[in-house]
């Protein structure tokens, strides 16, 4: 994976609004396979070429939640980082990623709580720059108060 920033913990008091992270991971058919057992979803659009030609895809294409699992990195590592807790996060998938497609998913802050600890921030996955999800992720961030 490529990060633009280490990972860690970024507190609430540290957040601002407009900052940004990301990530760019090329999803491979091992993730694929780990995540259709990991997951138990073995829906053959993912793990079998003869059947996902003759789909809507015309090929196989990854599982739409193992590219929404970027974002919850992004989040999960540098933005807020260690210790978030998840509170919602909406999807939009708007293209199939592939294997073998190099995913860039970044985080981007719109609203600060401070007295709830509450971040909600944009949240997009892009491969050649085109979008392929877009949602919005409310979350619990650390605070140097508490943790």
């Amino acid at each position: 994976m490529l990060d633009n920033l280490p990972r860690g913990t970024i507190c609430i008091e540290d957040i601002e609004i407009g900052m940004k992270r990301h990530l760019r991971k090329q999803v491979t058919d091992r993730d694929i396979e780990l995540f259709a057992e990991v997951s138990t979803d073995h829906n053959p659009v993912h793990l079998d070429d003869s059947y996902a030609q003759d789909t809507i895809f015309e090929g196989r294409i990854a599982h739409g939640m193992l590219t929404a699992g970027l974002i919850s990195a992004v989040i999960g590592e540098q933005l807020p980082g260690h210790g978030t807790v998840y509170l919602g996060q909406s999807l939009k998938f708007l293209a199939p990623v592939r294997p073998g497609d190099m995913v860039m998913a970044e985080v981007e802050v719109t609203e600060i709580d401070h007295a709830k600890r509450r971040v909600t921030m944009h949240t997009r996955c892009e491969v050649d720059g085109k979008n392929v999800l877009k949602g919005e992720a409310v979350v619990l961030a650390p605070s140097r108060k508490f943790d």
